[in-house]
């Protein structure tokens, strides 16, 4: 049962990841990978606030591991950022770096924070 939750979370976290990713990097006209960031920060956001529920083992094999998991990326932040190096942009490599470490979990501690705040 645990593998069908995560895999249906999966089912649902990728397509959301691909059309949010594509919606945020059209409204941009630069090399800097918004979308990614986008998508990376509100998965942290969720995933913080799901543990800091604390959800049950099913929730969290849907939505913290399956959804959670499909709708971050970490290869693809790892990619953007040897891109942007390789591409000479250097100062967004190091801006990519810094703020999906600080956004990441800067959202995780405010997920963390408004589930303690719901649950009182």
């Amino acid at each position: 049962m645990t593998i069908l939750l995560v895999a249906l979370g999966a089912a649902l976290g990728a397509p959301v990841r691909y059309l949010t990713d594509r919606a945020v990097q059209a409204r941009h006209d630069s090399e800097f990978p918004w979308g990614t960031l986008t998508v990376n920060v509100a998965g942290s956001a969720l995933l913080g606030f799901l543990v800091a529920l604390p959800a049950d083992g099913g929730v969290m094999s849907f939505a913290g591991t399956g959804l959670c998991g499909a709708l971050s990326t970490y290869s693809t932040f790892g990619y953007e950022t040897v891109r942007l190096v390789e591409d000479g942009a250097r100062f967004y490599s190091v801006a990519n770096v810094a703020a999906s470490i600080a956004a990441g979990l800067g959202a995780a501690y405010c997920g963390m924070t408004v589930a303690a705040a719901v649950t009182g």
